[in-house]
């Protein structure tokens, strides 16, 4: 879709600042994806510089977050442009500046399904859906003494296992996700190891787990048991790879809905993790 001239002119795109990560956040709630109420700092903290603003005449009209963790893998997220401004080209002109960002890593995205056609044209391939769960779930006390703290074990630990499942390191990530207001970040430790880790934070409309990683079955269900407990009659969100069939089971056992649902695409080969080791996503935004 070509731009009208005079868009095109007074158009930039441009390096956010952490205010205007702030911005974005706020555009994503307005769009409906309920983002949780620290994603702004914790985001920020993967890349710094891989956070996007499109401006018209001084005025936001668009964002995108391209976050390259290190020289292999990057993820797309938050690509929003206002509705006013939409069908003009400068959305397409924000993507690009991000593609352009990342350069030949490795890109993925969580994209609404319908848009699949217009990320083919730019490289990317359907690996699975991931399909968000939903509801209140009915809180049972666990007293299972294999559940502690993150932060009662060392850091390093917890990044160690967390790199199982993501495609890259994301210690600076990661422990601001931990280490946030209003969340909670549990282990599962077996045999001296950790076999699990999951963690609860406060969205715009009710909490999230994510991520949720486990061994096994029982290991996720004890984890998922105990962080739905730290939050009675409020509304969860669990995002689940599709392809995950005991991760969907769980979601279904306690009765949670399926109420949106993301295409998992990249540029390249879908990475070498576990799926069947992943109960929960991290973040649609970041991977």
């Amino acid at each position: 879709m070509e731009e009208a001239p005079d868009m095109a002119r007074d158009f930039i795109v441009r390096t956010m600042n952490a205010d205007e990560v702030t911005l974005a956040i706020e555009w994503a709630a307005r769009e409906g994806w309920n983002p949780g109420l620290h994603d702004a700092h914790c985001f920020q903290t993967a890349d710094p510089n891989g956070f996007f603003i499109g401006e018209w005449r001084g005025e936001p009209v668009g964002t995108i977050s391209a976050v390259a963790y290190d020289g292999q893998f990057g993820f797309i997220g938050l690509y929003i442009v206002k509705p006013e401004f939409r069908g003009k080209g400068l959305g397409l002109r924000i993507w690009q500046h991000g593609i352009d960002y990342l350069g030949k890593r490795n890109i993925g995205l969580d994209g609404v399904v319908a848009q699949q056609p217009n990320y083919r044209k730019s490289g990317f391939q359907l690996a699975y859906r991931n399909i968000r769960f939903q509801g209140i779930v009915e809180a049972v006390v666990s007293h299972d003494t294999a559940l502690i703290d993150v932060h009662d074990m060392p850091f390093d630990r917890l990044a160690s296992y967390d790199s199982r499942f993501f495609p890259a390191s994301r210690t600076a990530f990661l422990r601001a996700w931990i280490d946030q207001p209003d969340a909670v970040a549990l282990a599962y430790i077996g045999d001296g190891q950790i076999r699990g880790y999951g963690v609860l934070r406060r969205c715009r409309e009710g909490r999230k787990i994510g991520p949720l990683f486990a061994d096994d079955t029982p290991i996720a269900e004890a984890l998922f048991t105990a962080l739905v407990a730290r939050c009675p009659g409020e509304n969860v969100s669990l995002d689940v790879p599709e392809l995950n069939s005991a991760a969907v089971a769980l979601a279904e056992r306690h009765r949670l809905t399926s109420v949106f649902e993301t295409a998992r695409m990249y540029t390249k080969h879908a990475p070498d993790i576990s799926l069947t080791r992943l109960y929960g996503v991290t973040s649609f935004e970041l991977g």
